[in-house]
């Protein structure tokens, strides 16, 4: 039992999460260097610091966050793991 729980936290460690394609449903709004306004309505999200954006990603995932775009972005977070959230964080955060 205990070996089975270290294989699959070593599965779970090697899986990649490739940030890049989860975010081109993002920059179809926000732009491919996340450098647009959103709908003309959103904050631009370039040069938000990593947890700036894991907050808000969270934020409108659990209802705490947003103001007019929230209804969509929940939709798009809602889906997301903890783990695919931070990929889009760091992501984003380096554009």
């Amino acid at each position: 039992e205990k070996v089975e729980g270290e294989i699959k936290e070593q599965l779970a460690e090697e899986s990649v999460i490739d940030a890049t394609a989860l975010y081109a449903t993002c920059g179809s709004c926000h732009g491919q260097k996340a450098e647009k306004s959103a709908l003309g309505k959103s904050q631009v999200i370039a040069g938000w610091d990593k947890q700036r954006i894991v907050d808000a990603l969270n934020g409108y995932k659990n209802g705490t966050y947003g103001g007019v775009m929230k209804n969509i972005m929940t939709g798009h977070v809602n889906t997301k793991t903890d783990a695919e959230i931070d990929a889009l964080a760091d992501l984003i955060s380096k554009m």
